[in-house]
């Protein structure tokens, strides 16, 4: 297994462009696949793309609010302790890249935001107090956790299709969550992949001529320390900006209003609330609103990738969207499937789409129309086949840098870093994922 992580990485180092070359190659490869499957024109195709190419715009916006609010939550002095004493239950590598995983995969159970940004934070600080440990397959390790938010509470298909008014209602009616999240059958592949990624994570540990670590000193944050000011020479925007009572009083504002939006609504936590969250405890945890924009402008400078690169991702959801394309793919697998491999083609048909429409919701309103059809046909339950669209939508997440942007700017590293050892992770997972989906 050493000799194929070792084979797997140094090929991902070769040949893996950098995630926005990535992005470009696969809008020309949507492009020609779009010619070449559907009756789109080539000025039709490029009007799909230009027309799709802002639409992920609001989304863009709240995974950047991700990685900023998030690094500058983990960049507080409280906060940095709390990572730090995690990190040092953790004595061995092996031990570190077992709790690392475990820790992400259970924030991404919560909320797939929070589990992005937890898992690489804590991956950081294990790297900090660990010696000899792989930078690059700890950094891989809290991304593998990121495979299983579907299955959890922030699933925006078993959501979806369990809120009154969704586009599906007149078809399959309104699914509660005990029949796709709590379903037994979920549960058992979301208890089968706890169990089983920690153990192909450690198993992945490579020799130590060919661990790739990283000084600790490289890790730290940068300090945040306004520089002291005399009392004489305080003027009153100075003393705005260095006040603890205004971060204690509009921090406080937002944690009322969290307070209340739990009561109301109760657990449910969504990507906005994430942000809001993160951003009201940064403002806190840091003290005063100087050091608070401090941390504000050192996190940001990791945005860039998510900033750039999104725009040319809701392009080639346009693409796939508007030309059929990705009905196309899903209608293929359709055909040859019967009531009893249904789920799986719709899992691996989802999993090849999710590889170009990088959206839950958007990918369940491309492929919904055609699972849910097929679905009813053969006689398949549609909450397992909505269950096996949205375990598709996140599998193959673990060989797409979109996702992985975020944890990259955190850490530090390149996609070509982590591909090699999530590689494989795609595939103990697809296949722990197949066989529930299949049998059970």
């Amino acid at each position: 297994m050493k000799t194929m992580i070792s084979l797997s990485n140094r090929l991902m180092q070769r040949y893996l462009p950098d995630p926005f070359l990535f992005v470009v190659i696969l809008t020309f490869a949507v492009f020609l696949l779009g010619l070449l499957f559907t009756p789109s024109s080539p000025l039709q195709m490029v009007q799909f793309w230009g027309d799709g190419f802002w639409a992920l715009l609001s989304f863009s916006m709240q995974m950047v609010l991700v990685l900023v609010t998030g690094h500058v939550l983990a960049s507080s002095p409280f906060f940095k302790k709390v990572l730090s004493a995690m990190a040092s239950t953790a004595k061995t590598p092996g031990q570190a890249i077992v709790y690392v995983t475990l820790v992400s995969m259970a924030a991404s159970w919560i909320n797939w935001g929070f589990g992005l940004v937890i898992g690489a934070l804590y991956a950081k600080e294990l790297a900090k107090k660990v010696e000899k440990v792989d930078y690059r397959l700890l950094i891989a390790s809290a991304y593998s956790g990121f495979v299983i938010w579907h299955g959890g509470f922030s699933g925006s298909i078993p959501l979806t299709i369990a809120t009154e008014g969704h586009f599906s209602e007149n078809l399959i009616g309104v699914i509660p969550t005990s029949e796709t999240i709590f379903a037994p059958f979920n549960l058992m592949i979301m208890a089968a992949l706890f169990i089983t990624l920690p153990i192909v994570n450690r198993l992945m540990m490579p020799g130590r001529d060919e661990t790739v670590s990283v000084d600790p000193a490289l890790l730290e944050e940068s300090s945040y320390e306004a520089a002291a000011i005399e009392k004489e020479a305080m003027t009153p925007a100075l003393r705005l900006e260095n006040s603890r009572l205004l971060s204690l009083l509009i921090g406080g504002l937002g944690l009322v209003f969290l307070i209340s939006y739990f009561i109301s609504e109760g657990f449910l936590i969504n990507l906005d609330i994430v942000n809001f969250l993160f951003l009201f405890l940064g403002i806190l945890f840091h003290g005063t609103p100087k050091q608070y924009l401090l941390a504000v402008n050192e996190a940001v400078k990791g945005a860039a990738g998510i900033i750039i690169q999104f725009p040319f991702y809701a392009g080639i959801m346009g693409m796939m969207v508007t030309s059929g394309l990705a009905a196309v793919i899903s209608e293929g697998f359709v055909s040859i499937s019967n009531p009893q491999t249904f789920p799986l083609f719709a899992f691996w048909s989802a999993g090849i789409v999710n590889i170009f429409v990088p959206s839950g919701g958007g990918q369940w309103a491309v492929q919904a129309p055609v699972m849910l059809d097929a679905a009813k046909t053969l006689d398949v339950s549609m909450a397992k086949t909505a269950m096996a669209v949205a375990w598709g939508d996140a599998w193959t997440n673990m060989i797409q840098p979109f996702w992985a942007l975020p944890a990259l700017a955190i850490a530090g590293l390149k996609a070509k870093d982590i591909m090699g050892f999530c590689v494989f992770v795609l595939l103990a997972s697809g296949i722990i994922i197949s066989l529930g989906l299949l049998f059970l």
